[in-house]
């Protein structure tokens, strides 16, 4: 594949300290010393230094921009390639007059992803660390960030390189079974080929068991505070965002449309909707909020189920607790600081095995049991381990799945007496599948699809 050189700015657009315009390809460095001027050129520098100058218009000789210049020479960069990061200053104005000038002298504006892109088909990188880039720059807890460092890091893709290797040589036995059947005694006998594809299956399977969790971290926890109005729905936003982002007031019906903001709970990103108290209403506007908080309820991940303490149960909440008793849902009970009128009895036998908390969010009473609530729902208390090896992308979640049905299939076939070559093609199948994780068999289109969620110049 012919690698023209490439050229965008990688630092968000707007007003900053620094605006960085990266540059890689062959000519990143014969581009970059035609613009630029300082003690030395560029090609001449060593690599991985940072060299001061400034950039010219090479048609007018004015000076456009007082620069720190960036020099990386191949193989030892992102992209394998020689690259050029020139640091100016961060208006809208400077980067984009310093990338003008840069395709001027004939690089291409990068597609988006296209460096990372690069670092993939130059082999630096494989398809699931590509990947996990992105993920690194969307994470929205410490938590999340550091699972995507492993996965940046490759931990994930030893795990799946060494289950291809086994796999590999589970096949390559088969076959000098099949080509060679007078050497039977050391050859791979159907039990040894049931015990090496078992553990590949154990292994995907612990694999798996993370999905849920992993996705939650990178994607966050959608979740729906829910109740009559005025329960405490938005003061609970509040207290969760650390921050005061909904109405609060005394009167029902506050919240007519759905907030959302993303809060950080003990290191799982949520995802959080206050809703339109579900109520009958004649308001219009109102009603509608109200649609939208059903329609909600009925997606969320967590459902965060509001009551009041001071006041008995109404048949409204009694047709809340019903809806959502197959979802994931704490109960919280809500204004503990003022005269118990509800029923808790009753409230235990609505809830079943919901979680029951009670709180009261005007004291700031009650937000950490929540907090810990949550995270034992979802993590059991295993947050904190040290594995981080957490499979989180959605992509690579079905690939294993697929896998693990290859592997069973071919176990199937063993215990229902199949020749051995046609055990062999389930497990060839399973091997292609967990290549097909970390880009050793996949589609052209499929990585152009990939790296084109990317945001430009990554």
């Amino acid at each position: 594949m012919e690698m023209d050189t490439i050229t965008a700015i990688s630092t968000p657009m707007g007003e900053g300290a620094i605006g960085i315009v990266r540059i890689s390809g062959e000519e990143a460095l014969t581009i970059a010393d035609r613009l630029y001027r300082g003690k030395m050129q560029l090609k001449e520098a060593d690599s991985h230094t940072i060299n001061y100058g400034h950039i010219l218009d090479p048609d007018s000789g004015l000076v456009v921009e007082e620069v720190m210049v960036s020099v990386l020479k191949k193989p030892k960069t992102y992209t394998k390639e020689n690259m050029v990061e020139i640091n100016c200053h961060g208006g809208l104005t400077s980067v984009n007059r310093v990338l003008q000038l840069i395709l001027n002298q004939g690089a291409r504006l990068a597609e988006p992803g296209e460096f990372t892109k690069r670092a993939f088909l130059n082999g630096r990188i494989d398809l699931s660390q590509a990947e996990a880039v992105m993920d690194l720059i969307q994470a929205k807890t410490d938590r999340a960030m550091n699972v995507a460092m492993k996965q940046v890091e490759g931990k994930l893709s030893k795990r799946i390189q060494i289950l291809r290797q086994t796999l590999l040589e589970t096949v390559a036995n088969v076959e000098v079974n099949i080509d060679y059947p007078e050497y039977d005694a050391d050859e791979m006998t159907l039990e040894l080929l049931k015990e090496k594809s078992a553990q590949v299956q154990n292994e995907i399977g612990r694999l798996l068991r993370t999905a849920e969790q992993g996705k939650i971290l990178r994607d966050g926890l959608a979740t729906v505070i829910i109740g009559r109005p005025n329960v405490g729905k938005s003061s609970l936003l509040n207290s969760l965002v650390h921050e005061n982002k909904a109405i609060v007031t005394d009167v029902p019906g506050t919240t007519r449309d759905v907030i959302e903001e993303y809060v950080n709970i003990r290191g799982i990103p949520l995802k959080l909707l206050d809703t339109a108290g579900i109520r009958d209403t004649e308001d219009v506007v109102e009603r509608l909020g109200v649609q939208r908080s059903r329609q909600l309820m009925i997606d969320a991940e967590l459902i965060l189920f509001v009551v009041d303490y001071n006041e008995e149960l109404t048949n409204a909440d009694v047709e809340l607790f019903n809806l959502v008793k197959d979802q994931d849902t704490i109960v919280i009970v809500n204004k503990r600081d003022l005269d118990e009128k509800i029923n808790m009895d009753e409230v235990k036998a609505l809830a079943g095995e919901h979680p029951i908390l009670t709180t009261s969010l005007v004291m700031d009473e009650g937000v950490d049991e929540l907090e810990e609530a949550i995270r034992d729902l979802f993590f059991q208390g295993d947050l904190d381990s040290g594995d981080l090896s957490y499979v989180s992308n959605a992509r690579h979640i079905a690939l294993l799945h697929q896998a693990d049905q290859a592997i069973t299939e071919a176990l199937t076939a063993v215990d229902d007496g199949m020749p051995v070559d046609m055990v062999q093609i389930d497990i060839t199948k399973a091997w292609e599948l967990l290549g097909e994780v970390i880009g050793d068999s996949v589609h052209e289109s499929l990585i152009d699809q990939l790296f084109a969620q990317f945001c430009l110049g990554k």
